[in-house]
This record gives C-alpha cells, sequence and structure tokens, in this order.
C-alpha cells in the first residue's frame, strides 16, 4: 500500500505510543486526584504542556488540552465572543475548515454576531486588501487558516494578523495542517491563539490544542468540573496528551530535514503528474503552499471514480476533506476559488509523510495516469 493521504490523518509515532503506554496501564490516576496517582497524572500533564507550549512560543499556562482540531476551533471562536465581546462582528476566510465556519454560523445564527466570509483569489489566498475592507471598529474576532488542508496554499498571516490586531481584534488561525511543516511561534504569526491536533503530527486521534493567550478572554464550551485552568471541563485525556506533546516535540525538531525531503519529492510529484496526465490542473498556489499537499484536477474524469480505480493499485489518497465525506455538494475551498462544480468534482488530493520515497511518487504517477485514463475511457465525469 502506498499511503497518500497524510492530511487527514497519518500512522502513530512509535515514540508516541512508547511515551502514552504507562499512562494507559499503570499510571492510570485522574490528574485532579490528591492522591499519588493522581499527582503522578497530573505532573505528566503539565510535562506534555510544557511541550507544547514551547512548539509554539507560548507559556504552559496557555495551552489548553481538547479532543483534536475541531474542538479547539470552537473554543477558539466561541470562547472569546462570548466570554467578554469588544463588539458583535466576525471575519472569517471562505476557505476555513467546517469547525471554524460553522462556529461562526453558529455565533450568527443563535448570538446575532455579524459575519464577514472574506473572499480569496484563484489560487486561495486572503489579500489583505480583501481582509482590510471588511474590518470594522466592532471586530470582536478574526479567524484565517495558516495552511489549508485541501490545496495547501499557505496565507500571508502575520501580515493579516497585523491588521486584523491594529482594530483590536482577537486574531485565531487553524494550523492543524501547519504543524510539523511550517513554524508555529505566535509572536511571529501575530495571532492570539492556534488550533493543533495530535492525529496529524504523529499521535493518537482524540486529542488536540488551543493555544491562546492569557490575556484572551475565554468562556468555556464544555461546563463541568472546571479542569484546564476553567477553560474546558472533563477528565484530561493524559496519555493522549503526553503522546500529542512528544509526536509535536519530534515533529518540531525534524521539520527542516523532513521539510526539503517533502519539498523535493512534493515538486515531482506535481512535475509528472502534469507532465503525465493530460489536462490535469493543480489547485491552490503554485508557491505558497504546503509541498507535502498536491490537489489536482481532472477534467472529464470522476474524483470518487479516480479514487477506486487508485486503490485497485494500491495507492490510497483523497478528494478532499476527510471531515466532508458524504457530502454531495462541491469542495467549498475550491468553489470559493472559483473552480466550478463540475470540474471540483474531478479532484484528486496526493498529501505526502515523512515515510513517502521517491519510488512512492513515481507509481503513484503511473497508477494516476492509468486511472484517469480509464475513467474518462468509461465516461465517468463528474454530474454534481
Amino acid at each position: 500500500m502506498i499511503y497518500l493521504d497524510h492530511a487527514a490523518t497519518g500512522p502513530v509515532r512509535r515514540e508516541a505510543l512508547e511515551a502514552m503506554w504507562p499512562y494507559l496501564t499503570g499510571a492510570f490516576g485522574n490528574p485532579s486526584s490528591s492522591h499519588g496517582l493522581g499527582e503522578q497524572a497530573a505532573s505528566a500533564l503539565e510535562w506534555a504542556r510544557e511541550r507544547v507550549a514551547a512548539a509554539t512560543g507560548a507559556r504552559p499556562g496557555e495551552v489548553v488540552f481538547t479532543s483534536g482540531g475541531t474542538e479547539a476551533d470552537n473554543l477558539a471562536l466561541k470562547g472569546p465572543a462570548l466570554a467578554a465581546p469588544r463588539g458583535r462582528h466576525l471575519v472569517v476566510s471562505a476557505i476555513e475548515h467546517e469547525a471554524v465556519l460553522e462556529s461562526a454560523r453558529f455565533l450568527e445564527r443563535v448570538h446575532g454576531y455579524a459575519l464577514d466570509v472574506v473572499p480569496v483569489d484563484a489560487s486561495g489566498l486572503v489579500h489583505p486588501e480583501a481582509l482590510a475592507a471588511v474590518l470594522r471598529p466592532d471586530t470582536t474576532l478574526v479567524s484565517i487558516q495558516l495552511a489549508n488542508n485541501e490545496v495547501g496554499t499557505v496565507q500571508p498571516l502575520a501580515e493579516l494578523a497585523a491588521l486584523a490586531r491594529e482594530r483590536g481584534a482577537v486574531v485565531h488561525s487553524d494550523a492543524v495542517q501547519a504543524a510539523g511543516r511550517l513554524p508555529l511561534g505566535l509572536d511571529a504569526l501575530g495571532v492570539d491563539a492556534l488550533s493543533l491536533a495530535g492525529h496529524k503530527v504523529g499521535a493518537p486521534k482524540g486529542v488536540g490544542a488551543l493555544v491562546v493567550r492569557g490575556r484572551v478572554p475565554l468562556e468555556p464550551v464544555l461546563h463541568g468540573g472546571g479542569q484546564e485552568r476553567g477553560r474546558r471541563s472533563g477528565t484530561e485525556n493524559v496519555a493522549g496528551a503526553v503522546a500529542f506533546a512528544t509526536a509535536l516535540e519530534l515533529a518540531e525538531r525534524e521539520r527542516e530535514e523532513h521539510g526539503a525531503r517533502t519539498d523535493e519529492l512534493g515538486g515531482l510529484l506535481v512535475a509528472r503528474v502534469l507532465a503525465e496526465i493530460p489536462e490535469s490542473r493543480l489547485t491552490g498556489h503554485p508557491s505558497r503552499r504546503l509541498a507535502s499537499t498536491a490537489s489536482f484536477l481532472f477534467p472529464g474524469a470522476s474524483g470518487e471514480a479516480v479514487l477506486l480505480e487508485l486503490e485497485r493499485d494500491g495507492v490510497i489518497s483523497s478528494s478532499g476533506s476527510a471531515c466532508a465525506v458524504g457530502r454531495t455538494e462541491p469542495s467549498h475551498v475550491l468553489t470559493a476559488m472559483g473552480v466550478p462544480a463540475e470540474l471540483a468534482g474531478t479532484a484528486v488530493r496526493f498529501t505526502l509523510g515523512a515515510a513517502t520515497t521517491a519510488a512512492e511518487i513515481e507509481t503513484t504517477v503511473l497508477a494516476a495516469s492509468r486511472a484517469v485514463a480509464a475513467v474518462r475511457g468509461l465516461g465517468l465525469g463528474h454530474r454534481g
């Protein structure tokens, strides 16, 4: 099997499994308990918090462990908006993850917030002038993804964040896809909050974090026992947090080395697909992108049919966000980039991991060429 769907999830790193194992067995205490086992768990949780803080340039107390990226996004938007809003206006980009978009729409629908969705250009970029045009004196929060999960476009986040903070808005970024691939320092990015997910960097599913500056007021989304300094109730996933911190620390340590390798392999994949498959088209920005993500349009070939053909050849990929499986409407990301619905239905996304090899890329290109030709030959275009 050639696995090229790392944007959806990746394998758990051995180091992360080994680090979490004690907290699934002998050291199983509740970190809120006052006895020895509880204190052992609490100590492990703080160890994990320190590692996540170090990776993001935050203080340990600014790390809130969550069940993953979706919960982190929900808390990032709803928390500041409901705690002590300076206004009632939200701004998000048109290509945000559904967790951000739906949280913003919830605040609009249920709590009466005004919502502006900033358009992107054909490459998926948010232009500073487009953001500036919708900012208002009462803008409470701006959420702009660091790197897109479908097409890999990387936003000029520091420039965008500076504009928003000039207006006094809290700035959040969904950095789930960027972890292990781009620097995550809050100060360098100019943001007040970052969302992260463990399973994108080699930890198990079900753990993530919202890293949020202490000055940002935060109303909890989950109420109960007051864990995570009152910001996220519920007994903490100690084993998951330890695994996440271990995997994130390793990903940060290896980022430059793996980045150089991924640049080479990602470039090879793009060049070979465009050369070998007639009419194929790369989506996203040509240079401001995650090298590990390559999403193509294959006119005249249903993306879902191509995926099935690829899987028969042992190549695992996807048509876009794993969180949108089962939906019949075209990708909101491609739609926002101006791709017609019929063409958007031909999308196939390949996302590389640390273990991807040049030989696997060559095999994938040959398999994709055969798959697209087969589907076109059957007349299986996307019908919407």
